[in-house]
């Protein structure tokens, strides 16, 4: 390292110190490198690997590398391996294009601020890698997964960043595919060309997020989205917010109510809920009770020709 190697000098030193082959591999690129002991480049079929190690950069997976030590791994084959995937890392860094999703959270900020002037705007953009023909969609997001990973799913063929900021994951990007988004991420999908305003649509949007809709893009919400500028105070003092309050106790009946709203129909919302129509309009009674409202639950289903209630 103090003598500035690349990657294959690195993969040579370390295959010489293992005694076996070694591989490398960088995601972004597809590059492979394999040396041998001898300090060859080994062109024979690639062995199963013994050890493997991931190469992470900004807290991203962005390659990978190998032993292929035939029989059993030696007791310090990781801690080689973990000391060439932080030196390749390091490499990949300096010489680059380091190919990550993450970005500097401070440049993503400037990009996304509405106190940012426009000529700062597209200088972060353009440093993120963002052409300025190119919209930069927002999407703010909240994930048990790594951003980085999110960010690469979603947008796999183009532009893509992102970055954490406050409590709410950003990802900008220049095409967002809302069915690739993994399970358990929940986003919201800003439509504006404009990355600020595209951010706050983001988190409009966001807001509206359920576990059973986990990605909503803005342009879905219609004058829903209205609903978002009612100020907290206001909407706590209106008897009807007020009566869903006292129901948010209860995650069964809160999801019961979801499913009824969501589908318009009782035996719907039973096949969602995974139960019988008769439960659900019990667990609805009981609802309209605590909420204080009546209502009628009426289904209508195709037979022979008419419809029924």
């Amino acid at each position: 390292m103090r003598r500035r190697v690349d990657l294959p000098a690195l993969a040579r030193a370390s295959a010489g110190l293992a005694g076996c082959v070694v591989g490398m591999r960088l995601h972004g690129t597809g590059r492979l490198i394999r040396s041998s002991p001898d300090g060859k480049q080994a062109s024979d079929p690639p062995h199963p690997a013994s050890t493997t190690v991931p190469i992470t950069l900004d807290e991203e997976e962005i390659g990978t590398v190998w032993l292929e030590r035939p029989g059993l791994p030696n007791s310090l084959d990781e801690v080689l391996l973990v000391r060439l995937a932080i030196a390749a890392a390091a490499v990949v860094e300096r010489y680059g294009p380091a190919n990550t999703t993450m970005a500097d959270p401070a440049l993503v900020e400037l990009a996304i601020s509405s106190d940012t002037d426009e000529a700062a705007r597209t200088r972060a953009l353009r440093l993120l890698g963002f052409a300025a023909d190119l919209p930069a969609h927002v999407v703010a997001v909240r994930s048990p997964l790594p951003l980085g990973q999110v960010g690469a799913l979603v947008g796999p063929a183009r532009t893509v960043k992102a970055a954490p900021l406050a409590d709410t994951g950003v990802i900008l990007a220049t095409t967002v595919d809302p069915a690739r988004f993994p399970a358990g991420v929940h986003a919201g999908i800003g439509i504006a060309e404009r990355p600020d305003l595209s951010w706050r649509q983001a988190r409009t949007a966001l807001r509206f997020t359920t576990p059973r809709q986990p990605v909503v893009p803005y342009a879905e919400l219609g004058a829903l989205a209205l609903l978002a500028q009612v100020p907290q105070d206001s909407a706590r003092d209106n008897p009807d917010v007020a009566a869903i309050a006292r129901i948010t106790d209860s995650p069964q009946d809160l999801e019961t109510l979801d499913a009824y709203c969501t589908t318009g129909s009782l035996r719907q919302a039973a096949e969602l809920l995974h139960l019988h129509h008769s439960s659900v309009a019990r667990r609805l009674e009981h609802i309209a009770k605590t909420l204080g409202i009546a209502w009628r639950l009426v289904d209508f289903h195709q037979h022979s020709g008419k419809r029924t209630g």
